[in-house]
């Protein structure tokens, strides 16, 4: 039996701040490198590409979009970027001035919706650059991050202690937490609707299941201070904690498997499942972390052991 562990892969200097990854339509991980305004590109066992942006436009979570582009959020340059798999880049000023813009994602609608987290709005864009914005029904939520469902878009609250529901037509429901101040951040869809989230605040995972039951999961470790998250291919949730300097799963029932990352202090940002079926994360120091999949189960081989397993539910 084989432990997973993580492999680190140096693709700026720590300075740089990798931040949001994703994998794109060329097969390759682009991720965003916040403090020194780039757009990064790697392709496994390859060096990394970068695009040079303003340094200080802050570009922060990254998805690819319906038009087989890349499209970003500019937290400080209070804009959208588009880049091409060919590095060519064009950028959407927002109508809203100094609105914060962070997460983004497509929509159901294939048009690109994102949060404004300094204007309490939730904006969304066509392919050709028309925006509309819809205002949330409170003040001082920082909308954060934003994630697709079958027929509208969940995104968290992140000082409203709520997550958010908007509908293609722009309707707003607000959902509480039952934890106070949990400070939600991460947020994703899996294939069945469940919501999985993370409460940065609280040390959380949280789960709304379909017929709208918001379950928590308090963390092995409090203070890791889960960040971002995504689902794989089986539907379990991955997440990482930033305060922990690891990597985690929860699956639907609440079994958490622990991974540490190698370097101490490394600060987990982004994660996203690569082109090679892989789990990907980026790290404040400069890297971006590779933990290989899973190998298949066989009637004579047993699956690998995790680095921690505990039933929290």
């Amino acid at each position: 039996m084989t432990e997973r562990t993580f492999v680190e892969y140096m693709v700026s200097d720590p300075a740089s701040g990798p931040y949001a990854i994703t994998t794109g339509p060329d097969s390759a991980l682009w991720f965003t490198l916040v403090h020194s305004g780039r757009i990064g590109r790697l392709v496994h066992g390859q060096e990394p590409i970068h695009h040079q942006l303003a340094r200080d436009s802050g570009p922060t979570v990254i998805c690819t979009g319906p038009d087989g582009a890349l499209w970003f959020t500019q937290y400080r340059a209070h804009r959208i970027g588009r880049i091409t798999t060919a590095g060519e880049v064009t950028e959407f000023p927002l109508p809203t001035e100094e609105c914060g813009p962070f997460g983004i994602a497509v929509g159901p609608d294939g048009a690109l919706w994102f949060t404004e987290t300094a204007a309490d709005r939730i904006g969304r864009i066509t392919t050709q650059g028309s925006v509309t914005e819809y205002p949330l029904p409170r003040t001082g939520a920082f909308p954060s991050a934003i994630a697709a469902a079958q027929d509208a878009m969940w995104f968290t609250m992140n000082q409203a202690g709520a997550i958010g529901r908007i509908a293609m037509d722009g309707r707003i429901t607000v959902h509480e937490l039952p934890t106070d101040a949990a400070a939600p951040v991460g947020i994703t869809v899996a294939q069945d609707d469940t919501v999985w989230f993370t409460e940065i605040a609280a040390g959380q995972i949280g789960r709304r299941t379909p017929d709208g039951q918001i379950i928590e999961y308090p963390l092995p470790d409090r203070k890791a201070r889960p960040h971002a998250i995504t689902t794989d291919a089986d539907g379990s949730a991955w997440f990482t904690e930033w305060g922990g300097n690891r990597v985690s799963s929860i699956t639907g029932d609440g079994i958490i498997t622990i991974h540490d990352l190698p370097t101490p202090a490394s600060e987990p940002h982004g994660i996203t499942v690569g082109p090679d079926g892989a789990l990907w994360t980026a790290l404040e120091t400069g890297a971006l972390a590779r933990l290989a999949p899973a190998p298949a189960v066989t009637e004579t081989t047993n699956s690998a052991v995790p680095t921690e397993k505990r039933n929290l539910s």
